[in-house]
Order: C-alpha cells, then structure tokens, then sequence
C-alpha cells in the first residue's frame, strides 16, 4: 500500500531554518506531483507548496514566497521543503501528500491530494 512519510521538522528560533523530508512507497513517485500542506492548531488546513512531477514547476502560498523552497528527487522517491527566514506564524503541523497528476490551478485544495503522510511538527519561537 501507499505510505508517505514525512521527518525534519523541530523547534527553531525566528529566523532561522529548517529543511523537510518525505518519502513515499507503494507508487510511482515520478508519476505524481507532490505537495505541502500545514495546519495550525485551531486553524484549517492549508496548501504551502506543490511541485510537478519532474519539478519543472513549482507553486507557493503568497505567505512563504521567497523563504520556502520546495523540490525533489524522483530517484530517492524524495520530497523536500527547504524553509528559511522561519516566523512563528510557521508554526504547524506540516503534512506530506501526493497531490496528482499536476499541481494546476487547485493545488492548494486540500480535497485534492488521495494520500497524506501522518505529519511532522514544526514550532518556530520568538
């Protein structure tokens, strides 16, 4: 069966960085666009990054333009999401999913993906 598993996240201070992990059995990763999402405590979830099956293109939420970089490498069945310049309002559970044959417009709908990873916590302090 499909399993996506995400590590990397931690407490880190404002400002600083930290990179996610995610690693996905069971499918052919490269035929799927991947993406991030995160949910805040109390707060709905949320799409921050999708990324096409062979990374050639690459969406963000307006809230972590510039500060996150989201990529891949299909040889190691392997998602990343690279996050600097870290705010409190980062603070959240970051969740892993295969989003689909394309990010395309909706990419964002957290409706969208057909597989989540269990999520990894990230706390950013100030």
């Amino acid at each position: 069966q499909v399993q996506v598993v995400e590590s990397g996240g931690g407490l880190v201070q404002a400002g600083g960085s930290l990179r996610l992990s995610c690693t996905a059995s069971g499918l052919t990763f490269d035929d799927y666009a991947m993406g991030w999402f995160r949910q805040a405590p109390e707060n709905e979830r949320e799409g921050v990054s999708c990324i096409s099956w062979a990374g050639g293109m690459t969406y963000y939420a307006d809230s972590v333009k510039g500060r996150f970089t989201i990529s891949r490498d299909n040889a190691k069945n392997t998602l990343y999401l690279q996050m600097n310049i870290l705010k409190p309002e980062d603070t959240a559970m970051y969740y892993c999913a295969v989003v689909g044959d394309m990010c395309g417009g909706s990419w964002s709908d957290v409706e969208r993906p057909s597989y989540w990873g269990q999520g990894t916590q990230v706390t950013v302090s100030s």
